[in-house]
């Protein structure tokens, strides 16, 4: 009996895995016996006796696949799913059917044949119908009783769901039918609600989540309370983070749309409820100022905030997109990317179906390159993006960073000013605020570029935006945290104490367009980035969202640990984002006016004579002098510098 289950359990698994038009084959010829089995059976009931060769069993046999197989075809019964038999499935069958008797009945009682009973009309159709619903109905209850078996092999998630609106009642509908978890309650805020049932399910009191959890075996909460906002999500992350279970959420109503609502519109939190900060709503008109209708210049267009900031563009409807990019894998991905999400825009606005999307591959330490591309497409503005971010990598590798940051910027700025570009935004970081790295000094140095530049070409207008930390960037702890989480740890940590600002990239991107609307030339625009947060903090809310414990002295028996591996080359433990102290609002909210002091053009360009000169013998001990001369605050690495005197003893210079 084992052996014989265990048979057809592989046979249905075998059948399974058949491609959609092997199964469609195997339910027609299932339907051609069946044509044949009444037809018989017609006759027999007749007759009272049985004849397999017999004339009139072969015109019964050959009319009823006549009509049948032609009409199922017609009639979409070879594309209905077994597994999802329904009274709309039978509706079809039915549907068939009347297609069917009625022509059958017309060439075997009105007309008739020699030989054949006319009664056969009514019979044979009567008997096919019969026939036809019950191998459906075996199919359904075989199928459903093989996947019940593997269900039952595999036991399903128990969940809560926060929240019982419209979109939590939907998603429990959607989870009850057919999907591998089971809703165990609501939670919800509403004291009405609660210790009553919605739909059969029980609501809960949110301030017994934790004990909820354990008593009922939860291992996810949903949250699904897509119109709330960021603060009310932070309120109720808060309440469920101890509950040690899986907290995974819908997005935001404008990402769904409720009614066609999908299980897999779930998805692991966003970074900005991880973050826990409310994101400023835009101002569009400072938006659209200089992007609608116009000629934009995105370079570093395949990095995090370049093709950020071209995804934002997009929306806004600008004449010409230009993408420059001089990594050729990093430009395809991004245009592939902005081809089907203007698409999908295309459909629902028409004024974005005519944008120009332009990918430009090249260097903007490349002169000529930059003067071709400009000359060509004459951009209105240029976001500057392209750079050389990470810390540790500029830090061993000094010359090229330098020459990409400094130089680069202060080619593309220099041939911008000089073939008329209206406006030139340039991408900082708050490393370049009293750096103690390469990196940080070197994008200083960029904004003291543009700061020279402006006085010379007021028909410019050059500006500077500086933010601090994006969150989901390349090299972000956020995703690392992640990745480092699913391999079951453990999280490595540079240091116990070491905070950063953070903003998505999504607001950052928004808010650098923003600030290049407000522009009036030369200013170093500050993002508010709102109270640091401890790295620290951010991995243990990591580790308690993902519905893990934090292994540690407290708790040796828990799952992921944090590990402290120390300050890398050129980390600072805190972040600034201003030099000066006399920052100036501005008409957004979130953007600061910092006053700062800089060079003018003929004295910064002997800086740079000089930077090229030290950049060409590869001496990264004189880089470091001249740097400490000339960007205010700059301290290197004692360590770093330790090792490159080391390493000059031992006759190695330059990159290192």
């Amino acid at each position: 009996m084992s052996f014989t289950i265990n048979n057809l359990h592989y046979a249905t698994k075998y059948l399974l895995s058949l491609p959609r038009a092997s199964k469609r084959l195997l339910v027609i010829l299932v339907d051609i016996l069946l044509c044949a089995t009444t037809s018989w059976l017609a006759l027999y009931l007749r007759f009272g006796e049985f004849e397999l060769f017999a004339s009139k069993l072969i015109w019964v046999f050959s009319f009823a696949l006549l009509f049948t197989l032609p009409t199922f075809f017609f009639l979409g019964l070879y594309r209905a799913i077994f597994r999802y038999s329904s009274i709309l499935t039978l509706m079809l069958l039915l549907r068939a059917i009347s297609v069917y008797a009625p022509l059958f009945f017309l060439v075997f009682t009105v007309i008739g044949i020699e030989g054949v009973p006319r009664t056969i009309g009514l019979i044979q159709p009567i008997l096919l119908l019969l026939a036809v619903i019950v191998s459906r109905l075996f199919m359904y209850y075989w199928l459903e009783a093989f996947f019940n078996i593997n269900k039952r092999k595999k036991l399903p998630l128990r969940v809560l769901i926060y929240g019982c609106g419209s979109a939590g009642r939907q998603l429990a509908t959607l989870i009850n039918t057919g999907h591998d978890m089971i809703v165990c309650g609501f939670l919800d805020d509403d004291p009405r609600l609660q210790d009553n049932t919605v739909n059969g399910i029980k609501v809960y009191d949110p301030q017994y989540a934790s004990a909820l959890c354990q008593s009922l075996g939860i291992h996810e909460i949903l949250l699904a309370i897509p119109s709330a906002s960021r603060k009310l999500r932070n309120t109720i992350l808060e309440k469920v983070r101890h509950a040690k279970v899986v907290v995974r959420t819908l997005p935001s109503l404008k990402d769904i749309t409720i009614g066609n609502l999908s299980v897999s519109d779930l998805h692991e939190l966003d970074i900005d409820d991880l973050l826990g900060r409310e994101i400023a709503k835009p101002q569009l008109n400072l938006l659209k100022l200089h992007v609608s209708a116009q000629v934009v210049m995105v370079t570093g267009a395949g990095g995090s905030i370049g093709s950020e900031l071209c995804q934002q563009i997009i929306r806004l409807s600008p004449a010409t997109l230009l993408l420059l990019e001089q990594s050729e894998y990093a430009l395809y991905e991004l245009h592939q990317n902005l081809l089907f999400n203007l698409n999908k825009i295309s459909n629902m606005r028409q004024a974005v179906s005519n944008i120009k999307l332009i990918p430009l591959l090249g260097s903007v330490r490349d002169s000529d390159r930059m003067r071709d591309i400009i000359c060509n497409w004459k951009p209105h503005i240029i976001y500057h993006a392209a750079a050389y971010k990470h810390v540790p990598l500029v830090e061993h590798n000094p010359v090229e960073g330098v020459r990409n940051n400094v130089f680069g910027t202060f080619t593309i700025a220099t041939v911008a000013a000089e073939e008329g570009v209206k406006h030139f935004v340039l991408v900082s970081t708050d490393k370049a605020v009293r750096p103690t790295n390469i990196m940080g000094a070197s994008k200083r140095l960029a904004e003291m570029t543009l700061q020279a530049l402006n006085s010379n070409f007021p028909n410019t207008q050059f500006s500077m935006v500086r933010f601090g930390n994006v969150l989901g960037s390349s090299g972000s702890v956020v995703p690392k945290f992640r990745n480092q989480i699913k391999n079951g740890g453990p999280i490595h940590l540079t240091h116990t104490e070491i905070m950063r600002y953070f903003m998505t990239v999504h607001e950052a991107a928004q808010l650098v367009i923003q600030a290049g609307g407000i522009a009036r030339g030369g200013e170093v625009f500050v993002l508010n980035m709102g109270e640091p947060v401890k790295i620290l903090d951010l991995a243990r809310r990591m580790v308690e969202m993902s519905g893990l414990t934090l292994k540690d002295h407290l708790n040796p028996d828990g799952d992921i640990e944090i590990q402290i591996t120390g300050l890398r080359p050129g980390e600072k433990l805190y972040e600034e984002l201003l030099i000066g102290n006399n920052p100036e609002p501005t008409v957004h909210p979130l953007i600061i006016k910092s006053n700062e002091e800089f060079l003018t053009l003929p004295e910064f360009t002997e800086k740079l004579e000089k930077l090229h000169t030290i950049l060409e013998t590869g001496d990264v001990i004189s880089l470091k002098n001249l740097f400490q001369e000339l960007v205010l605050g700059y301290t290197p690495d004692q360590e770093i510098v330790d090792w490159i005197h080391l390493a000059r003893k031992s006759g190695l210079n330059g990159e290192y």
